[in-house]
């Protein structure tokens, strides 16, 4: 099968989505993005998955909120029908996102019975009426996150047709996740570990259609790996591993952007900046600061000390202390430790 796929140029600056952070429901929220932001300026953020029926039903300013340090900042939608989808392009653009994205690779089974997220790759002209019709309705970058295959459906033409399609409505950025998603019989975990990665499904993508934006989401840890993958592809989204590893984060401006070092990026900085950002959240919209500083648990891995840090921050019987009390009681937990073990 052939696609004729007209495309407009240099939408985007080709390093926009060099580096980005996969969306990852229950873990990306506000404060979450806004630690990351303070470890990478360049890397693109995303929202966790918001579904169309909670932004026509429910409370949109809680779920498109975010800080103006997020840019560039991309909402992740869950849904299927073309007329919803618009509706909520157009509530993106004008809240002031960068980037309206479709998820079409989760795989779990209340997504499912919504009858979206990965189970969409089976229908690939809804999802492209439901690309146009976001396109339609709003100016921003319109993209899609998929699999390259559902169940045991192990055909490369599977998802070659699926893209192909889709692009005919006009989407020019494809992230994928290059694992398949089994509908049945795994969790989403095991989804994330089990089926083979197969990133050569990514690479031939990119050549059928060199005029696409193709970005490799799944199994990065290392920036080796990433830079192996730009080598041959536009783009690469990391997941857990930029979760779970945060400081890894630090480089990625000077690794993948050529930017010069930052020397004010240290740990101590960036974790005094969390505890501003929890107070202004606290005083401004009631966030408790454990629902904030659970995201940067990761942040002194392998060093001296940490387990103890971690231990403090997660403590709930400092709740009621305010975020900056617990980091000097932190530090110095984690000072000590770090004394003993020597």
């Amino acid at each position: 099968m052939s696609y004729c796929v007209d495309l407009k140029e240099n939408i985007c600056e080709p390093s926009s989505w060099r580096l980005c952070i996969a969306p990852m429901l229950n873990w990306t929220d506000r404060g979450c993005r806004y630690f990351h932001r303070l470890l990478t300026r360049r890397a693109r953020l995303y929202t966790e998955m918001v579904t169309t029926g909670a932004l026509l039903h429910g409370d949109v300013a809680h779920h498109l909120r975010f800080n103006p340090e997020e840019h560039p900042l991309a909402l992740q939608l869950g849904g299927s029908e073309a007329a919803d989808l618009a509706h909520c392009a157009r509530l993106a653009q004008q809240w002031g996102y960068d980037e309206v994205n479709l998820n079409c690779g989760c795989p779990s089974e209340r997504v499912q019975r919504g009858a979206f997220g990965a189970c969409l790759m089976r229908e690939p002209q809804l999802v492209a009426d439901g690309v146009k019709a976001m396109r339609d309705a709003c100016t921003l970058p319109v993209t899609v996150k998929h699999r390259i295959g559902i169940d045991r459906i192990e055909d490369y033409g599977f998802v070659r047709d699926f893209v192909g399609i889709v692009a005919q409505a006009g989407c020019e950025t494809f992230i994928v996740h290059a694992r398949n998603a089994w509908l049945q019989g795994l969790s989403p975990k095991e989804n994330r570990e089990i089926p083979p990665l197969r990133y050569e499904w990514a690479y031939r993508l990119k050549r059928d259609f060199p005029q696409l934006r193709i970005i490799i989401n799944g199994g990065v840890t290392a920036t080796p790996a990433a830079l192996e993958h730009l080598s041959r592809l536009d783009g690469v989204m990391v997941g857990r591993a930029a979760y779970h590893d945060p400081w890894w984060l630090a480089c990625w401006d000077a690794d993948f952007f050529g930017d010069a070092q930052r020397p004010e990026c240290d740990r101590q900085t960036i974790e005094r900046a969390m505890c501003d950002y929890m107070a202004r959240e606290a005083a401004q919209h009631g966030t408790p600061w454990p629902a904030i500083a659970r995201h940067m648990l990761g942040l002194y891995n392998g060093l001296p000390g940490a387990r103890r840090w971690r231990q403090v921050w997660s403590d709930h019987r400092l709740k009621d202390r305010s975020a900056h009390e617990v980091m000097a009681l932190a530090h110095s937990l984690r000072v000590s430790q770090a004394g003993d073990a020597l």
